[in-house]
């Protein structure tokens, strides 16, 4: 019982410079609405109607489902490619270098011009934003995947070959939490990144989506209902990492909370 007080405690401390910050940032942009007005920058309570108003029609629970599942299903197989053939590269020293050009050029086309070619090939689909979303987070996870595997500690795989350790206790064991500290990042970098081009290809190229409401919002010159539309996607996008990868993270990088402590 007081080991779980003592945690609770802990975790309010740590909420507390995060509470600070979005105070903050609130304050800011309700000082902006002062100076700037409501149609240049509506105050928060005003964005704050707009999303209520779109969440009693319905309209943003339809718009949220259809973008999570275009985010969420491009980073899914984004996550999966990348890390797996990520992992066989960094094994593979000829196969990093082989890929790597490849990586550099997919790195280096911006989502904006996947967005135009998929367009051409999909038209106002579906798959125009799931495309954009696995292209552009896919060399984001190859790479930190890539560099987890090439700088894995072969003196302690070796040791524990030596102790005659099974081979899928070694890659659980030894192997997956040394890769699992790249992943990681990595894939919250590519999860923040698939929500934003998901909406930017759903506003160029989609009638259905967040990103196509903002388009609407836009049309309409209804700032308010564009300023809810973020809120509504920050909140998902805090959501998954809060409530999925956070926690994942932690259950299998327990190591962590214990290096924190200390």
């Amino acid at each position: 019982m007081g080991r779980a007080a003592g945690a609770i405690r802990s975790r309010l401390r740590d909420l507390r410079y995060p509470v600070l910050g979005v105070g903050l940032f609130l304050a800011l942009w309700w000082a902006g609405s002062l100076c700037y007005g409501s149609f240049i920058l509506p105050s928060p309570r005003e964005a704050c109607a707009a999303l209520w108003r779109l969440t009693l029609t319905g309209a943003v629970g339809k718009a949220a489902l259809v973008t999570a599942w275009r985010a969420l299903g491009g980073f899914a197989i984004a996550a999966l490619l990348g890390s797996g053939i990520g992992i066989l590269a960094g094994l593979r020293p000829a196969l990093a270098q082989t890929l790597r050009p490849v990586t550099a050029m997919l790195l280096g086309i911006p989502p904006i011009a996947w967005i135009v070619l998929a367009m051409l090939w999909f038209g106002t689909t579906g798959l125009t934003p799931v495309f954009t979303v696995v292209v552009t987070a896919l060399p984001i996870v190859f790479a930190v995947a890539v560099e987890g595997a090439r700088t894995r500690d072969r003196g302690l795989e070796d040791m524990a070959r030596s102790f005659g350790t099974p081979p899928l206790m070694l890659f659980l064991d030894v192997r997956l939490p040394h890769l699992l500290s790249y992943l990681f990042p990595g894939w919250v970098t590519a999860l923040a990144l698939s929500w934003k081009v998901a909406v930017m290809a759903e506003l160029l190229a989609s009638t259905d989506g967040i990103g196509a409401s903002m388009a609407l919002a836009r049309i309409n010159l209804d700032t308010a209902d564009a300023l809810a539309w973020v809120i509504v996607l920050l909140v998902m996008l805090l959501a998954v990492e809060l409530l999925v990868l956070e926690p994942l993270q932690r259950r299998m990088e327990p190591w962590r909370d214990v290096a924190a402590s200390a």
